[in-house]
């Protein structure tokens, strides 16, 4: 038994979950989100509780137990309390600015590097660090690492985009005579 898949999901007070044949929407304060149903899975809603069941013992249907709870799980906490990564931004005159849907990266290249932000993220720079806010974890993810992608720290200076718990490990470089 998948010991994830076997924990019930709380509904919190002020969310709705509906099953659907193809989705489950999650209606929250923060949003809507909806995830994919799996035929190899069965949800049912008693008592301000969501069980994930399996319908056999197959090995598609263990694959997928855990996994569509965790989906729902997520959905559930983003439509409540949201979901936020923090890049860092290190190097000598490199700036991030926010302007409006758009990040604007002063990140060493001869032209400031806009990004444009996708529908549902919210992004603010405080200084040398941008915080990308959103309700999909999965999205709020992925912009991040486009991003970062723009310019990945480098190991002999420290320089470049990174997350805030990131750990950049150092290298000596060359040494003098």
């Amino acid at each position: 038994m998948s010991r994830i898949g076997k924990n019930p999901i709380d509904i919190p007070s002020g969310v709705e979950v509906s099953v659907g044949a193809s989705e489950i929407q999650v209606k929250g304060p923060k949003g809507t989100l909806k995830t994919p149903v799996d035929s190899a899975v069965e949800y049912k809603i008693e008592d301000g509780k969501v069980f994930v069941n399996r319908v056999d013992d197959s090995r598609r249907a263990r694959a997928q137990h855990g996994l569509r709870r965790t989906l729902l799980a997520n959905c559930v906490e983003g439509v409540t309390k949201g979901y936020a990564k923090t890049l860092e931004v290190i190097g000598v005159g490199y700036k991030v600015s926010v302007q409006g849907k758009k990040v604007v990266l002063n990140v060493g290249y001869s032209h400031p590097v806009e990004f444009d932000l996708p529908a549902g993220l919210e992004a603010k720079a405080e200084g040398a660090k941008l915080i990308v806010e959103g309700i999909d974890k999965q999205l709020v993810g992925e912009v991040a690492a486009q991003i970062r992608r723009v310019r990945p720290p480098e190991p002999y200076k420290g320089k470049g985009i990174k997350y805030i718990d990131e750990f950049i490990r150092r290298k000596a470089g060359k040494s003098g005579k």
